[in-house]
């Protein structure tokens, strides 16, 4: 059976093979079985279900025995396929089990419980290329803890840092995600099982217990209060998902400002004809960058309707469906083209070094503010510096040439030391903070992985 969906040329270009099998149609119709079996399971080790009923039914829910076509034609008729899928199985079941399968569940108890085996698998994996790219950007930033380049803001030269600072504050982003990402999944690992309308009555007195198994049998946490209406759980997830994704887009955003042929600080890796042209044989376009800003943005879009999926009123909530998987897939692609960077990047000091001149050596006032300001106070030390800028850029002079110039004029000659502070000589905390970026990296831990949907519930 076929299904109308446009092609997408950003999954084509940069689709995260991982998250799309985890959110893929194998992986959705492989958890929702997987659920089934568990819950059988489950139900036999506490007496609801006999054991070769729950035999027969982990024999049954398999993927191998779904039609497709007939479980999405079914799913289209009903509005949801766990009808459909619950009679494929028991018509896989002989006489007595099949009348087992499904027992006591809702269409959403399977489906949520299914949804977070995969938001748990995702955010598993999310965290393996979070994992990669800090140490990535944790090498580079050792590597450059010294290198000094403009400092930028309003995209004009401040002063001066180190391109080692610069990655250390994208790292430590890095790093507060990973401590997101991993403190959410403790609360989106859950299972979910509280019958129609909340209050699990259908499974009867023993309803705590079979949770519980259940839980235990998909390897996710078990919840007293149910939260198929309270879609928090999901946001949480689309949130980390969207934010990652920023953290990304930042990277991009400053390996486009870096690469500009203006300044041509910072590259992405190059091979033949990447990023090419069809028309300007010299050009090498920062493509994963403009990827990554562009993932951004759609999942900034994506992410304004999570707060709409929390809407869900009384007993039963719907619309994730689109959200959570393609924010998934999302942060990703994101993460997979920042790691093409990261890994891959070229740096060319000696292009920050020739920047630092640029302007007439400008960037060095505030500097030269603060090494007068002992001597002649803050403000003085201000109005000198600020009317050599302004000379210095009307006569095409460097700073360094003009201030002796303009402190003779303002009769204050003697009060400049005898070397004005250089680049170097102000960089402050910058190797500092790329060190402690770096080390604060280190202590970061992998989240457990846990087993594939497929060997889940028998």
């Amino acid at each position: 059976m076929s299904y109308a969906a446009p092609f997408s040329l950003l999954w084509r270009n940069a689709g995260d093979p991982v998250q799309a099998e985890l959110f893929g149609e194998d992986s959705c119709i492989e958890s929702w079985l997987s659920v089934e079996r568990a819950l059988a399971t489950a139900q036999a080790s506490l007496g609801v279900i006999g054991p070769s009923d729950a035999e027969a039914i982990v024999r049954a829910a398999r993927i191998g025995n779904i039609d497709r076509d007939r479980l999405w034609r079914d799913a289209q008729n009903v509005g949801y396929p766990i009808l459909g899928l619950v009679r494929q199985i028991s018509a896989h079941c002989p006489a007595g089990p099949d009348g087992r399968v499904h027992y006591g569940a809702t269409t959403q108890d399977i489906m949520d419980t299914a949804l977070a085996l995969q938001m748990s698998r995702s955010l598993e994996a999310l965290d393996e290329q979070l994992q990669r790219l800090g140490d990535a950007l944790a090498e580079r930033a050792t590597e450059h803890a010294g290198t000094v380049m403009p400092g930028r803001t309003h995209a004009q030269q401040a002063v001066p840092t180190t391109f080692g600072a610069t990655l250390a504050t994208l790292l430590d982003q890095v790093r507060r995600q990973r401590t997101r990402l991993q403190q959410a999944h403790e609360r989106i690992a859950v299972v979910s099982l509280f019958g129609a309308g909340g209050t699990n009555a259908a499974e009867g007195p023993r309803s705590v217990g079979i949770r519980s198994r259940l839980a235990a049998e998909l390897g996710l946490a078990d919840v007293p209060v149910p939260w198929h209406v309270d879609r928090d759980v999901l946001s949480e997830y689309g949130w980390i998902c969207a934010t990652i994704a920023g953290t990304c887009a930042k990277l991009g955003r400053n390996i486009v400002d870096l690469s500009r042929t203006e300044i041509g600080e910072v590259f992405e890796p190059f091979t033949s004809h990447r990023g090419a042209s069809s028309t300007m044989p010299q050009k090498v376009n920062p493509i994963s960058s403009e990827l990554m800003i562009g993932v951004g943005a759609v999942a900034g879009a994506l992410a304004s309707g999570l707060v709409r999926i929390q809407e869900a009123g009384h007993e039963r909530a719907a619309g994730e469906w689109y959200l959570v998987p393609n924010l998934g897939c999302l942060a990703g692609s994101a993460l997979g083209e920042a790691l093409v960077v990261a890994e891959g990047m070229r740096v060319d000091p000696q292009r920050m070094a020739a920047n630092l001149d640029l302007d007439g050596g400008l960037i060095m006032a505030e500097a030269m503010m603060i090494q007068l300001a002992p001597a002649m106070g803050r403000e003085h030390a201000h109005d000198l510096v600020y009317e050599a800028a302004e000379r210095a850029r009307e006569q095409k002079r460097t700073l360094h040439e003009i201030m002796p110039v303009v402190a003779a004029e303002q009769g204050r000659a003697d009060l400049l030391p005898e070397h004005l502070v250089r680049p170097s000589d102000y960089v402050g905390e910058a190797g500092r903070i790329a060190s402690t970026a770096v080390e604060r990296w280190r202590t970061t831990r992998a989240l457990p992985a846990g087993p594939a949907i497929a060997d889940l519930g028998g």
